[in-house]
């Protein structure tokens, strides 16, 4: 058992922290290639929408499939394992010329961001800490993917004016190879009890599958996703359309940000910034107050800023207004939705346990994804996929109310 003495910062969570910023840079800058990709091939938004729709669908499979596969075979076989489907699937993309090639290489890429994202990285962060410093080393991880936002979608937008899309996805994907060099530092055991070694997968599947509040977990994490793709997906394209009349001139012009699509990236960008500041706050309430509470605060004030900004005028004041105020809530469920499931269900079968609740976080993605493009082509603006966030928003924040935060007893066989 560890310690409070225990340090913070361990090679575990630096190693994790450089394999996730890496993963989720590349992961949030594919709202970036939205227009290019429609524009060099005469496509429909909904092609490309769907293939990054598909992408986070995979993810959400790809979770529990990748934690099951660290807690059987190691973590660093399923790292590997989800590095190389990465960059296959990037590297498939980058020569795809169809709607059908991008979304059936899709599957490929969600998979790889499963293996070298949340439900692997997290369980093993989540194993590596102390009980003192957990819910803070989950945060910093989590962190780790706005670290990515940050410069993910600017670096993409930057490489796209000197090469061309295909190159660029090349490139991430010999980047997204290079992350294995991290694997010597991920080491680590699981500090679980006697109870939970001796509980097999399926006992705890089917305690938490009984259980009310691993329903409502399920559940609530369904509008995370949905927001959250939506907006890296779509947001760069609905910004460089909503806001180029009025873009000239002004303290971003004087910024050198120029063109609307430079604005879209800036604004993905703001809310990885943002968000590593309200992902490490929550680590910290993480740690002191409920977690339930926590998350439905978070929810309710995603609801109250995405409401917000749809009901005033779209300029590029409001666009960086919104990403600081999203931003900061951004991934803040992450390391209390999956510091939830550890403290009611234990760490031995955190990754499949957490990938399961994940799966519905992708859901709520496919669709938000999907739904942006398919209604785009049929209104021709974002206003009722947006509200329809702003409703999901609300049912999260009331479905945790009633979750029991306490941990269940372990059900050992005989």
């Amino acid at each position: 058992m560890k310690t409070s003495s225990a340090p913070l910062i361990t090679p575990v969570l630096v190693a994790g922290c450089i394999i996730i910023i890496v993963s989720f840079a590349i992961r949030a800058s594919f709202g970036v290639f939205q227009i290019p990709i429609a524009e060099e091939f005469g496509w429909l938004r909904t092609e490309f929408s769907l293939a990054i729709a598909i992408q986070n669908l995979a993810w959400g499979i790809g979770q529990p499939i990748f934690g099951a596969i660290a807690e059987k075979l190691t973590d660093r076989k399923a790292i590997i394992l989800g590095a190389l489907t990465y960059a296959i699937g990037l590297l498939l993309s980058s020569q795809a010329i169809t709607p059908l090639g991008h979304q059936a290489y899709a599957w490929l890429v969600g998979f790889g961001i499963a293996g070298t994202g949340f439900s692997v990285i997290l369980a093993v962060v989540g194993r590596a800490a102390s009980d003192e410093n957990r819910s803070m080393a989950l945060a910093i991880a989590t962190a780790a993917g706005s670290a990515g936002q940050i410069f993910g979608a600017p670096v993409a937008e930057a490489l796209l004016t000197i090469m061309s899309w295909q190159m660029v996805f090349i490139v991430f994907a010999g980047l997204i190879i290079s992350t294995l060099l991290c694997l010597p530092l991920m080491n680590t055991t699981a500090p679980a009890s006697k109870a939970e070694l001796e509980e097999s997968m399926g006992q705890i599947l089917i305690k938490a599958f009984k259980d009310p509040s691993y329903s409502l977990i399920f559940l609530g994490f369904f509008s995370c996703g949905y927001q959250l793709a939506f907006i890296t997906a779509h947001f760069p394209a609905m910004i460089t359309e909503m806001c180029g009349p009025i873009l000239a001139g002004g303290v971003l012009h004087n910024m050198g940000i120029t063109t609307t699509s430079a604005l879209g990236a800036m604004a993905i960008a703001l809310i990885g910034a943002a968000n590593i500041a309200g992902t490490l706050l929550a680590g910290w309430a993480g740690k002191r107050y409920s977690k339930k509470y926590l998350l439905a605060g978070i929810y309710t004030g995603r609801t109250l800023v995405a409401a917000v900004f749809i009901l005033m005028p779209i300029t590029p004041t409001t666009v960086i207004m919104f990403s600081l105020a999203m931003g900061s809530l951004w991934l803040a469920t992450v390391p209390l939705t999956s510091g939830l499931v550890a403290h009611i269900y234990g760490l031995r079968y955190m990754g499949t346990l957490y990938g399961i609740v994940f799966f519905s976080h992708q859901l709520g993605s496919f669709l938000g994804v999907w739904l942006g493009g398919k209604m785009y082509d049929i209104y021709g603006d974002y206003n009722m996929v947006w509200w329809v966030g702003v409703g999901v928003g609300a049912f999260s924040a009331i479905v945790h109310l009633p979750i029991k935060e306490r941990p269940l007893p372990a059900a050992v066989a005989s």
